[in-house]
């Protein structure tokens, strides 16, 4: 879930304009949320990694992939708990763990749920039922609800009140202020609500997932009888309404709406009025193989989303009981999927107030700069890109550097130049006005060969894909869809190019997705080379991603399904053997997920044979850090902030000749055996020592983060034993590589 169209508010209801820098942000959280798109529904092989191995691995040794994810939006909770972060970032962080939990439940509750009903579910990766890792989750999630709620309620609320910014009820509004309200009202929202009975002639409304909703109980006259009704708060219209001659007074929308429901049932009695919101499944199965047109199956499975089984509800603590029951049933909710919360239900609605324009409460606003090697010399201001890559390969690091003149003003410069003659790119998750859409669609235009490999099956991204997809097609674009049964994750583009007769290849292999808008809140590293090899080889894999060609064997690619896992495998047993021999050996790896048992097992040994391993990671970790006679010598860090560490980065001491891998893979079963992912391998000295300098940052005791404990817990060290803050990583790289640009 990358960019979603933001629903259109009302014109004469204010809204809050966001600041350029949160709808930036507002990305950061269908980024983190996004990345449960890596949470395909995957069923553990006990028989191959469960239990007790031969060589005395333990059969506890793994932790729960769910749980493990709790764990992660708990660290984001806790950004929002921190009193030193501006008040504006902790709003956001509540709407980002908020957004998190949704998809948590539409994607991986859901499918667990889906499991345990049809009798497929088997033990989990740490050998627990998938009935108890259920009312594990429900514990551990409610719980962390409730937390939220109160960090809104009793601290960031209190906070921004202090600072002239305030979220009031109904009954905090004065008279005339009210006045003015219903005015508002009556112009501007009744007549776009639309309350539905329930009785016999009215059956209970289907309630749509996400939905913000009024469960309304009214008492008629003249049957003398007590009647319930639904009202959906509508999405269409800003959550938050701005109080009549003030940019930082609000109102809930619900709020208005329950305290004008007078308008809605003239002659009826209000008896009690409840919010309420459902969570339902959202995800989407297509079985390619027997699918004719992928297009067509997926806008049709699609169309179905909205109408997955309920999850989860979410009401008010002081919820009337006739009312929950009323819900439970004709829902079909159970007691353990009902989340009572205090407060403000649905806190996605704080992105509007995190977007104000208030600086000082806000993160220093930092601008990427170009990277040092795409700089044009003072001599010559009209060097292009193409022979700034000439001179050596260039390695980018998004955000710090700038997606808009290097990837993007690489494909612009490709789509004008005449002696290009092709460019093919893998499409993932791109942005709605898309530059980097429109530089293909120019190139095409141009008569140049121009292939555009798109993901339609990217979750919570399908509709955006399939729309860009035909504008492409329509465009002249040569649109393809990947392999049957596999994901396209991996992040490439290749510039053709003639050249003193000769053709070139201008080659871009990241570990992020070509999304300029993302590109500002998602740390990610990009590869710039017209090395031969590489070309040939990227050129080769285009080949059999849009023919029929067989994946071969590359020297600086690490290609998934058929040779990627073997590849790390291969590393991490010769980094084991160093150890054994009595030579310096290391790994070092920085991913989203750590989940796939094969490559932690071989973590284990290796650190049982005494390699050094330090693990950086930003979500799930199903790895135990620091456990007697299993891995005294892993190292797991965590570390989030104001950027969503996202690269994906595999360091090998092959005892002194280094290997430095980056690219799309994190290490879980999908990525590794049923996707496309791409690993290049570093081949700049320069580079490596940019990346280790990183990690050394990133692992050292004085710098900001998470640590993994031994018993699967996480322990935040943010201060020194002074109370001084530790180093910010992410500051400390922007404030690095403005001055290297100085320099």
């Amino acid at each position: 879930m990358d960019e979603q169209a933001e629903p259109t508010p009302t014109s004469s209801i204010p809204t809050v304009t966001m600041a350029p820098e949160l709808a930036e942000g507002s990305s950061f959280v269908q980024a983190t949320a996004a990345d449960l798109d890596d949470f395909d529904d995957e069923e553990y092989d006990l028989e191959t990694h469960g239990g007790e191995t031969e060589d005395g691995l333990p059969a506890d040794r793994f932790l729960d992939r769910e749980l493990s994810w709790l764990d992660f939006n708990q660290r984001v909770l806790e950004l929002a708990e921190d009193e030193t972060v501006p008040l504006l970032e902790r709003a956001n962080f509540l709407a980002i763990f908020a957004s998190n939990l949704d998809e948590f439940f539409m994607v991986r509750v859901a499918g667990l749920k889906r499991r345990i009903v049809t009798g497929l579910a088997v033990p989990t990766n740490v050998g627990v039922s998938p009935v108890d890792v259920l009312d594990q989750i429900v514990h551990r999630a409610h719980a962390l609800q409730v937390r939220h709620a109160e960090c809104w309620r009793r601290s960031v609320r209190p906070a921004l009140s202090g600072v002239g910014i305030d979220i009031v009820r109904w009954d905090d509004l004065d008279e005339g202020e009210q006045q003015v309200l219903r005015r508002r009202f009556h112009e501007d929202v009744f007549p776009v609500l639309m309350p539905l009975a329930v009785d016999p002639a009215h059956p209970f409304p289907y309630i749509s997932g996400l939905s913000l909703n009024l469960g309304i109980r009214i008492f008629n006259p003249l049957t003398e009888t007590e009647e319930f009704a639904r009202l959906k708060v509508p999405p269409v219209l800003s959550r938050l309404v701005a109080v009549e001659g003030t940019t930082s007074r609000f109102v809930p929308l619900e709020e208005l709406i329950a305290n004008n429901l007078d308008e809605l049932f003239p002659g009826m009695r209000v008896v009690d009025c409840d919010v309420f919101r459902v969570t339902r499944n959202e995800d989407v199965t297509i079985d390619e193989d027997e699918t004719e047109n992928l297009i067509q199956a997926l806008e049709q499975e699609l169309s179905r989303r909205k109408f997955g089984p309920p999850i989860r509800l979410e009401v008010s603590e002081e919820i009337d009981p006739d009312s929950i029951d009323l819900l439970m049933r004709e829902l079909g909710i159970s007691d353990q999927e009902v989340y009572r919360l205090p407060g403000l239900l649905d806190l996605t609605g704080l992105f509007q107030i995190s977007g104000l324009e208030r600086p000082e409460l806000r993160y220093t606003k930092r601008v990427p700069v170009t990277a040092a090697p795409l700089r044009p010399s003072d001599a010559d201001d009209q060097e292009s890109i193409f022979d700034a890559i000439t001179h050596k390969d260039v390695l980018v690091h998004h955000p710090y550097e700038s997606f808009a003149t290097s990837v993007q003003a690489l494909l612009e410069q490709a789509a004008d130049d005449p002696d290009v003659l092709a460019i093919k790119q893998t499409l993932y998750r791109t942005s709605g006005d898309s530059p980097i859409v429109a530089a293909l669609i120019r190139a095409a235009a141009a008569g140049k060969q121009v292939l555009a490999l798109v993901e339609v099956k990217a979750r919570f991204d399908e509709t955006n894909n399939i729309r860009w997809a035909r504008t492409l097609e329509r465009a002249g674009v040569h649109v393809v869809y990947g392999l049957v049964g596999l994901k396209t994750h991996c992040k490439l583009l290749v510039v053709v190019r003639r050249e003193r007769g000769r053709l070139r290849h201008y080659c871009h292999v990241g570990t992020g997705n070509y999304n300029p808008k993302t590109s500002r809140i998602y740390e990610d590293y990009g590869l710039f080379t017209d090395n031969d090899q590489v070309g040939l080889e990227i050129t080769r894999l285009f080949n059999q991603l849009s023919g029929f060609a067989i994946e071969r064997k590359f020297k600086r690619l690490l290609v998934a399904p058929l040779h990627l896992r073997k590849g790390l495998m291969k590393r991490i047993r010769r980094e084991t053997r160093n150890a054994q021999a009595g030579r310096p050996a290391r790994i070092r790896i920085k991913v989203n997920s750590m989940v796939d048992e094969q490559i932690i097992d071989a973590l284990y040994r290796a650190s049982r044979a005494g390699v050094d391993v330090e693990v950086w990671v930003r979500g799930i970790s199903s790895l135990k850090a620091g456990v007697p006679g299993l891995s005294e010598r892993i190292t797991v860090r965590s570390i989030l902030g104001r950027y969503l560490e996202h690269s994906r980065v595999f360091c090998f001491l092959n005892d002194g000749d280094e290997e430095v891998w980056i690219g799309s893979a994190d290490m879980m079963h999908r990525n590794l055996d049923r996707r496309v992912e791409t690993l290049i391998r570093l081949t700049s000295t320069e580079h490596m020592a940019d990346i280790s300098a990183q990690f050394d940052r990133a692992m050292a005791d004085t710098t900001a983060s998470w640590w993994a404990e031994p018993d699967g817990s996480w322990t935040r060290h943010a201060f020194d034993d002074d109370g001084k803050p530790l180093l910010d990583l992410q500051r400390e790289r922007m404030v690095e590589i403005q001055r290297r640009r100085r320099r």
